[in-house]
């Protein structure tokens, strides 16, 4: 790990351009989930104690280029008031030249100032290097604790960070660090849960861990593909039958590797997509051709304990199973439960990530015991595929 982290820098008197993830759900003018809000503000504490002015770079939704009223970051501001009840948060309708500078030295101890959403720049999502110039030019230091963002090399991303001292912030930090003891050094035995509806969006990630783990156990609707790859018809159930020969190269890859794929074996079967639609459990060679699967069977949750048991690191990205209607949500929720108490006991380090993860890992009661949960969508996955991000790289010392 090759970056610098808050402890490298010296704040004191220093302006620092801090870019974060506030890109939070609104209705009727109101946030209605803080979250994002809520993790920066360690970063922003441990600035302003160690003497630093934070002034805060972030985006806020898609304006494409050009100021949008409702996309303005001083609709957050009392939000982000509320997260940081002890201080001052001003808020600058700009984001470059004299108006943000003056906001700028206008700063005293103690405040924190948000300038206006990146975004409204044109030169942002092209990592303009006079945008990014111009941004450099308002601060001292840059920290960024948006890795969120960091699969983006856009100006306040990737180009501010080579015209700046540059580290990261706790909450990237604490991201980087650990995904490096998921994938990067990993103690051993290394189990990868990958589920989500489609193999063709999870090419890239499907094709890297198998190079990475030990055991890959597939679930949702892939394991259906990887399932009729094999000559397993699994009736009307989602399945990119397409995609069968890339299912076959990526066993083989998983082979040569030594890695041991796991796939249902048992499998809950319905004849509609609905809460409480009437199924069965049957073998995973028997299912109904009119039926559809919507889940894995108790005896794959069990043989999925026995993997799980032996494991040193788990990664979790994407659902066993249809987790948001019931009864299809038995599956994760179990083999959830199981991280989730293998880790509390001490013998799992458990890293997940992805939209539907973080909610079926919520939904089962069981997030709040897993070592890490990364709430940073894309960069998560890309991370995962084995691939550079640009916001990490520029880090690097």
């Amino acid at each position: 790990m090759a970056w610098k982290t808050l402890d490298d820098v010296a704040l004191a008197g220093k302006v620092v351009l801090l870019r974060v993830d506030v890109n939070v759900p609104m209705e009727n003018g109101v946030v209605t989930d803080a979250t994002r809000i809520e993790k920066i503000v360690p970063t922003v504490e441990d600035i302003l104690a160690r003497g630093g002015k934070p002034v805060l770079l972030a985006h806020f939704g898609r304006p494409k280029g050009k100021p949008v009223a409702e996309m303005s970051l001083g609709l957050i501001i009392p939000a982000m008031q509320a997260a940081m009840p002890g201080r001052k948060v001003k808020f600058c309708a700009e984001s470059t030249g004299p108006v943000a500078a003056a906001a700028v030295k206008a700063m005293v101890a103690g405040e924190v100032l948000v300038l206006e959403n990146t975004r409204f720049h044109a030169g942002e999502e092209k990592n303009d290097p006079e945008l990014a110039k111009a941004f450099a030019a308002l601060g001292d230091v840059y920290v960024n604790d948006a890795f969120s963002a960091a699969h983006r090399a856009h100006a306040s991303t990737e180009g501010i960070a080579h015209l700046l001292p540059s580290a990261a912030g706790r909450l990237m930090e604490a991201e980087l660090r650990a995904l490096e003891a998921a994938l990067g050094n990993p103690k051993r035995p290394v189990v990868a849960v990958v589920g989500g509806a489609k193999v063709s969006t999870k090419l890239d990630l499907l094709g890297n861990l198998v190079t990475k783990v030990d055991h890959l156990v597939i679930g949702g609707g892939m394991a259906n593909t990887f399932l009729v790859a094999q000559g397993i018809e699994v009736g009307k159930s989602l399945a990119e039958r397409d995609m069968a020969p890339t299912a076959l190269e990526i066993v083989a890859k998983a082979k040569a590797a030594g890695c041991t794929i796991h796939l249902p074996i048992d499998v809950v079967v319905a004849w509609e997509f609905k809460a409480g639609a009437a199924n069965k459990v049957v073998d995973v060679k028997d299912c109904p051709a009119d039926a559809m699967i919507l889940d894995a069977g108790p005896a794959t949750v069990a043989a999925l304990a026995k993997v799980f048991a032996s494991a040193k690191t788990l990664i979790w990205n994407g659902p066993m199973g249809a987790f948001e209607i019931e009864p299809f949500d038995a599956a994760t929720n179990a083999a959830a439960l199981q991280v989730a108490a293998l880790t509390k006991a001490g013998g799992l380090i458990s890293v997940a990530g992805g939209g539907d993860t973080v909610a079926a890992l919520n939904k089962a009661g069981a997030a709040d015991d897993f070592t890490f949960i990364s709430t940073a969508g894309g960069a998560f996955l890309e991370w995962m595929e084995g691939k550079e991000l640009p916001g990490v790289a520029a880090l690097n010392v």
